[in-house]
């Protein structure tokens, strides 16, 4: 994308997630205009005014922020974080019933500002809400998506380089489905340096304890954060900075997001996470990712946990 076009990023909510993705973009040149959208006044404004602090140490940008909604007009990518939090113990499907009930308040208002705009959902459970934010909006499917697995994607490869003392940039592997208690681990796929993880043998092959062991590690990761300190923000931030760079940038990077299955494996009409080619159209397409027998059993168990809510909810 030429510097000469709009890419102005809009954030539903400013606390630590909502805050955290405003700075990681900063530091990382993605956006020229960044605004903040918050009900809670007094935090807010700290919070955008804390960011301008830090402006002469990043690339160009412009950082505000208000309690009126329309402080989103002409976003080309509405990300939304806003939310009930996740409490020590909860899952991520519990915060559901409190979460759509504030999508069905809240999509109406960010179409009325930016009815242009891409919406990218944060809150939890990700998947539930993507798909209620594809229903309540009427868009099409490709300009609704959720962070997904990309922030679990980054766990298992960071585990996966600690433990065949590689760097995490060169491990290539994926977690998909449900951003939650029902996700999998595609090891089928799994590759270091373009040898498959199954090859891998330096110093030695990974044990089935040791794979059991990672991803565990994988799926328990945020209620190990949020005992230790209340929420996660830093990794998450990161991982939406990099959706927002593929999507303002056009980059057509593959990422793990949540989005609608059409006859994907003969699953439909549930958002879940796969390995898909975001640009400036959103979600551009999801790719077909070869399946193990097992892991292909799990995507349909991911996808019908994910639809049972869904259906609870009247979604």
């Amino acid at each position: 994308m030429s510097s000469d076009q709009r890419q102005k990023i809009g954030i539903v909510g400013a606390g630590s997630v909502g805050a955290t993705i405003a700075y990681a973009c900063m530091v990382r040149g993605v956006g020229k205009h960044i605004s903040l959208f918050d009900i809670a006044k007094n935090k807010l404004d700290a919070e955008v005014l804390d960011l301008n602090h830090g402006l002469m140490f990043v690339p160009e940008a412009r950082v505000d922020g208000s309690d009126d909604v329309s402080v989103l007009e002409g976003s080309d990518v509405v990300v939304i974080t806003a939310g009930a939090k996740q409490k020590p113990g909860q899952t991520r499907m519990d915060l559901a019933e409190t979460n759509v009930a504030i999508c069905r308040k809240l999509i109406p208002e960010l179409l009325r500002v930016a009815p242009n705009a891409i919406l990218l959902m944060v809150t939890n459970p990700v998947d539930v809400l993507t798909y209620a934010t594809l229903k309540l909006s009427g868009l099409d499917h490709s300009r609704v998506l959720g962070s997904g697995t990309v922030l679990d994607s980054s766990r298992f490869r960071f585990l996966l380089a600690q433990q065949c003392q590689v760097a995490v940039q060169n491990v290539h592997a994926y977690i998909a489905g449900e951003h939650g208690d029902s996700e999998i681990p595609l090891w089928s796929s799994a590759s270091i340096g373009n040898i498959p993880l199954r090859d891998w043998d330096r110093p030695r092959c990974l044990t089935d304890r040791e794979r059991t062991a990672i991803f565990e590690s994988v799926r328990t990761s945020a209620d190990r954060v949020i005992a230790g300190k209340g929420a996660t923000n830093y990794a998450v931030g990161l991982a939406v900075s990099s959706i927002l760079q593929g999507i303002l940038w056009d980059e057509g990077r593959v990422l793990p997001v949540s989005s609608l299955l059409n006859d994907y494996r003969g699953l439909s009409d549930v958002c879940l996470s796969m390995p898909s080619i975001v640009n400036r159209r959103g979600v551009d397409s999801i790719l077909q990712v070869p399946l193990s027998k097992q892991e292909e059993n799990g995507l349909r168990a991911s996808a019908d946990a994910i639809r049972k809510v869904a259906r609870s909810l009247g979604i």
